[in-house]
């Protein structure tokens, strides 16, 4: 049975984590939160996959270039937004065509889109999908930018009431899975141009006419679950001056001659997502800094050439020689990122 964060009644219940049939059921360590540690050697430990980074990074693109080369992987999510049902563009949630066939846990599952899902609530569904997968003697593989959620999974103890990134409390070294870290890193001058690029082709996508059906009068000043993401608020002082159902081409990125009040309201919302994409990569980065500091064994991945070269791939596609400068990106990614990734990943398991 695929483990599902919409199989409970509410996100508040204490039953918030995936069901496993009892004749199934795994032995494996209790995910409630107050639960002391119970193992103190990583040879009795589950051994689980981590890719990290900040959003935009290439994470969703090695997570199955490894399953690709470890085929009995199956890969959890943990970005907090794709969570749930819905924005799928604006999300970022990886396309169905390029999972591979590799089964994806806890994307998309959550219809709830109106509650917040807490650490404790991710770190019981995660943990009990974690069971479920090994159970069946597959590799677990976590992927996804939301760092409070890892940490939140991972840590052998884990106190709801404490934040750890904001306050003055110290990461723990100590961890409840055995664990290989790929921390996919670029270049902030490189990574911030990347981003930037990446909203105008996820409204080049259809972006914007996501946001259009997803925009409700009575939830604008709402910020609880899926309304978190970024483009939502944003959005909403457009989408408030002109209602998508008043014009016909509201859900589709104002081109020239348009209303130039119109533009400008446009012009801005894109520059809030922009900025607000910028900030959740920093904040990102600093907290992957502080579990590092703490002791977690972080492989470092520089993917910095990779996207360099992706974006120079793109300002040569009116070029006659598109086709070489996509090969070169995917020559350097597999050098770079993917070979190492799966070298460590090859010895951690041996």
């Amino acid at each position: 049975m695929k483990p599902t964060l919409s199989s409970f009644h509410s996100l508040h219940s204490p039953l918030f984590h995936p069901l496993i049939s009892r004749h199934r059921r795994p032995r494996c360590p209790r995910m409630d939160s107050s639960s002391p540690p119970h193992h103190h050697s990583n040879q009795n430990k589950t051994k689980i996959i981590v890719t990290m980074g900040a959003t935009g990074c290439g994470k969703s693109r090695l997570s199955i270039d490894l399953a690709t080369h470890f085929p009995h992987s199956q890969i959890i999510n943990s970005d907090k937004m794709q969570l749930y049902n819905g924005l799928d563009i604006t999300t970022n949630k990886i396309p169905l065509h390029e999972r591979k066939g590799f089964p994806h846990f806890l994307l998309g599952d959550l219809d709830t889109i109106d509650a917040d899902v807490s650490p404790s609530q991710f770190r019981s569904a995660a943990g009990l999908t974690i069971a479920n997968i090994v159970s069946r003697g597959n590799l677990p593989l976590l992927v996804g930018g939301s760092n409070s959620f890892i940490h939140a999974l991972l840590v052998e103890t884990f106190d709801p009431q404490v934040d750890v990134f904001t306050g003055p409390d110290s990461v723990s070294h100590l961890l409840r899975y055995d664990c290989c870290f790929l921390w996919v890193d670029v270049a902030w001058s490189v990574l911030s141009d990347y981003l930037c690029e990446r909203v105008d082709e996820m409204l080049e996508s259809g972006m914007l006419e996501e946001l259009a059906q997803f925009y409700d009068p009575t939830k604008v000043g709402v910020r609880v679950g899926l309304r978190k993401a970024i483009g939502v608020p944003e959005f909403d002082e457009y989408f408030r001056k002109y209602p998508p159902w008043e014009s016909e081409d509201n859900g589709r990125v104002p081109k020239e001659g348009c209303d130039q009040a119109r533009k400008e309201v446009y012009e801005e919302a894109v520059r809030l997502i922009k900025d607000n994409t910028c900030i959740l990569a920093k904040r990102q980065i600093g907290k992957i800094m502080r579990l590092r500091k703490a002791g977690w064994d972080l492989k470092r991945l520089d993917a910095t050439a990779t996207f360099r070269a992706m974006m120079m791939k793109k300002k040569k596609n009116k070029s006659s020689s598109p086709a070489s400068s996509d090969l070169e990106w995917r020559d350097i990614w597999e050098r770079e990122v993917m070979e190492p990734s799966v070298k460590a990943v090859r010895r951690f398991l041996q």
